[in-house]
């Protein structure tokens, strides 16, 4: 006789990640990871052809200290994976507050993302924007397939930051931290 409570058969590895075959409802799931604030980010790079290219990004994270290394994913399908996966660098730009259009306009597609906005070359040629919060300029180190995303590792090799206040995005909707000493002073 076993003690040992019954769990069930663990699912192929072949299929764990396959849409179909998981058990969470995807729609919900998003919810749910929704509550979780984060940044948001621009990130960017120049195409083997020189063209610019830039998109909207909250997956950014912190991976090591020493080595300096983060990370960002993007979608499978997204019509800039190619660039991303060929460029050599990439920059990282954590947006400030008075930034939403910025972030709306490089989260949409279309050919003209850079018409207007303020930049220049960083390392490997990767666009540098202008007023962002932060920004790090980054290697690309690796790059690793988690289901329907691609996780970019990036060696910081340069950075700046300034004391701007940062854009943050919940619950599908932007907004912004108050510290104590501000909730304090609301009414």
């Amino acid at each position: 006789m076993n003690d040992l409570p019954k769990q069930p058969a663990a699912p192929d590895p072949a299929n764990e990640f396959a849409s179909d075959s998981s058990r969470i409802d995807p729609r919900d799931f998003r919810n749910a990871l929704g509550t979780y604030g984060t940044g948001v980010t621009i990130i960017t790079a120049t195409a083997a052809d020189g063209k610019p290219y830039g998109i909207t990004c909250n997956s950014f994270a912190s991976v090591s200290l020493n080595p300096p290394l983060v990370l960002w994913s993007l979608g499978v399908y997204s019509s800039s994976l190619a660039v991303f996966q060929n460029t050599s660098h990439f920059t990282v730009h954590v947006l400030g507050a008075s930034q939403q259009a910025l972030a709306n306009r490089f989260a949409k597609s279309s050919d003209d993302k850079f018409t207007g906005v303020t930049w220049t070359p960083g390392l490997g040629n990767a666009p540098v924007l202008a007023d962002s919060v932060a920004n790090f300029q980054c290697r690309s180190v690796n790059r690793y397939y988690g289901g329907d995303h691609v996780i970019f590792l990036g060696a910081v090799e340069a950075y700046a930051y300034s004391p701007k206040e940062p854009l943050l995005f919940a619950r599908g909707t932007y907004g912004r931290f108050l510290a104590d000493d501000e909730r304090k002073k609301s009414p």
